[in-house]
């Protein structure tokens, strides 16, 4: 990716305007040892991300914000030999020039400099609890000030935890990260699509997951946005199944929940479609069902609606579908009250996406009202439907796992669904899966 400084100091400024007067420490993820000397792929940690557009490890963010203002960068030193073996490093002085930092020195100073840093501002802005190693330094750092007091010199006396700040300006996405967010959603429609065409009775779930591993990477993706879902049959009716190791069956529902990531930005997408290219009678019922409810979900998404708007108008349809088709009973009105529906319905109707999967951001305003939606937002609808073998359930309805998920841009208009280009109707999969 051509990296837009521009974009990442706007938001570090952004910031500071928010702290008013203070330094905040922002550190990234550190590398992960997989076994032995093996490490896994390396994740930055999504906050550093968000403010500095830096995809190395052993790095941390420093901004002093004020009446002087600064932008730090802490990060590793070029050294020819580690870059032979591990690869490309920017070092301190690329860095602040790539990246548009005030200032950058080598990740090896911060236990002399950051006292120094810290010395005298009135507030640290800082993730305490997030990570215990950081925690102990930065308490380090703290009390080789504290032991200065009869210098005049003065610790913050208050800490704030930075990531408020920021999960409020990572709600709302910028046409660059939209633009991101848009890319990473095809490449992740076009895998669900490549899989649709792909599954047989016999394969394997893995060998269904290989095919979209394939389409992420082919079109440029660095990595899956979660471990994806490939779950055959009963396997659908486990929220999180990600064995993926299990025969599809014929006649049995294939459900995918999968995404790319794009740079950062995570997509997340599920469908649900027959093994053999052809839906039965009752897995076309239930399908029907929560195609409804996710269409209306979605056209309660939009701006002036609050964040429940969609799950509420996914619930109505999904209730009174359960009625109709005896697995609840009474009036609609009371089986969402008993939540008697939670047999069948069990999880919420969406969540925020961007850096994470379940992005950062709350749902609730601290008086306890829903947030309410604006353009910029993007989040997932994703309404299903499980059933498993019960006395109470119809017997040709046992087993039939359903979710079907899009993510949605919120516009000023309405919105957008990004994921369009995954086909979803009954008709579309069909035509489709045709085999020769």
């Amino acid at each position: 990716m051509t990296i837009n400084s521009a974009e990442f100091k706007q938001r570090r400024q952004a910031l500071m305007a928010r702290m008013r007067d203070g330094i905040a420490i922002i550190p990234t993820a550190p590398e992960a040892i997989r076994n032995r000397d093996s490490h896994y792929p390396y994740r930055f940690d999504s906050y550093f991300y968000y403010l500095t557009g830096f995809a190395e490890p052993e790095a941390l963010l420093v901004l002093i914000a004020g009446a002087q203002p600064k932008t730090i960068l802490f990060c590793r030193n070029k050294d020819m030999e580690r870059e032979i073996w591990d690869g490309f490093r920017f070092g301190p002085e690329a860095a602040k020039t790539e990246f548009a930092f005030d200032e950058a020195y080598p990740i090896e100073q911060i236990d002399t400099l950051l006292p120094q840093l810290l010395a005298n501002q009135p507030t640290l802005f800082y993730s305490l609890g997030a990570d215990a190693a950081w925690d102990a330094r930065v308490a380090q750092w703290l009390n080789t000030l504290r032991m200065q007091v009869r210098t005049g010199v003065s610790a913050p006396n208050n800490i704030v935890d930075v990531r408020q700040h920021v999960d409020a300006m990572r709600l709302v996405k910028s046409p660059f990260e939209i633009d991101l967010m848009r890319r990473s959603a095809n490449i992740a429609a076009q895998a669900h699509n490549r899989a649709m065409q792909k599954a047989i009775p016999g394969k394997m779930e893995y060998e269904i997951e290989a095919e979209f591993l394939h389409e992420f990477y082919r079109q440029g993706a660095q990595a899956p946005a979660y471990t994806s879902i490939v779950a055959g049959g009963a396997n659908a009716c486990t929220l999180h199944y990600n064995a993926n190791n299990c025969v599809l069956k014929n006649g049995d529902l294939l459900l995918i929940d999968a995404g790319s990531e794009l740079h950062g930005y995570a997509s997340d997408i599920t469908r649900t479609f027959p093994v053999n290219g052809k839906y039965s009678g009752p897995q076309k019922t239930l399908y029907e069902i929560v195609l409804a409810a996710q269409l209306a979900a979605i056209e309660a998404a939009k701006p002036g609606n609050h964040w429940n708007a969609p799950h509420e108008a996914a619930l109505d349809v999904l209730v009174q579908g359960f009625i109709d088709e005896k697995l609840c009973h009474g009036s609609k009105e009371a089986v969402i009250e008993t939540a008697s529906y939670r047999q069948f319905y069990m999880h919420r109707t969406g969540h925020w996406l961007g850096l994470d999967v379940h992005d950062a951001g709350e749902y609730k305003t601290k008086t306890g009202e829903w947030v309410m939606l604006e353009a910029g937002n993007v989040l997932t609808v994703e309404p299903g439907c499980y059933v498993r073998p019960a006395d109470n359930v119809p017997e040709h309805f046992w087993n039939i796992g359903i979710r079907i998920e899009d993510d949605v841009l919120i516009t000023q208009q309405g919105n957008e669904v990004l994921t369009h280009a995954a086909i979803k109707t009954v008709a579309d999969i069909e035509v489709h899966m045709q085999r020769a």
